[in-house]
């Protein structure tokens, strides 16, 4: 899809394993990138304390903050909004899909990007086998909700995702390598 979107193209996704790197990272990526901050994970009151570290370093740098759960909760923590898997009214927001069921159900949510993966084999989810870019290409062309590459992408494969159709990617990995 290659129309103008008020979404960033280019986006991290946030887990334990990146450490402090994800701070380095963030203040790497261009300005009207964006991030979503999942840290499952991590208990609340240090999922907050460094979602509010990583909010005010997201603000300086230009970069769009979601925050990974409910809308009410992206609220209430200052997030631009959120990334989750319920179907809902229309919101600011991204979410997941893995297959074409999923893909119907983030259309249903209103979400304006849907995160297609895994594109590729990926460290966060392995083993877990990788839909390839027939099958990524396949899914993107059954929505007309903008498409972001997600699962083992880096700019190279990223740029590829883009020629085939997608709005743009995330990774997690190739940003804090």
């Amino acid at each position: 899809m290659k129309r103008r979107h008020p979404y960033p193209q280019l986006w991290m996704m946030t887990d334990e394993r990146q450490g402090d790197a994800l701070f380095a990272a963030v203040a790497h990526m261009p300005r009207g990138a964006g991030v979503i901050f999942r840290h499952h994970a991590t208990p609340m009151a240090e999922r907050r304390i460094l979602f509010d570290r990583l909010h005010a370093l997201c603000r300086r740098r230009g970069v769009m903050l979601l925050l990974a759960g409910d809308d009410a909760n992206a609220r209430r923590w200052r997030a631009d909004g959120s990334h989750h898997r319920h179907a809902g009214p229309p919101r600011i927001g991204t979410a997941p899909a893995h297959d074409l069921r999923e893909l119907r159900a983030a259309e249903r949510s209103g979400a304006a990007l849907i995160l297609i993966s895994p594109v590729h084999a990926t460290r966060s989810h392995p083993g877990a086998p990788a839909l390839g870019q027939m099958r990524f290409a396949a899914l993107m062309r059954a929505t007309r909700t903008p498409v972001l590459a997600l699962g083992g992408m880096d700019a190279k494969r990223g740029r590829i995702a883009i020629r085939l159709g997608a709005y743009g990617w995330a990774a997690i990995d190739a940003w804090t390598r």
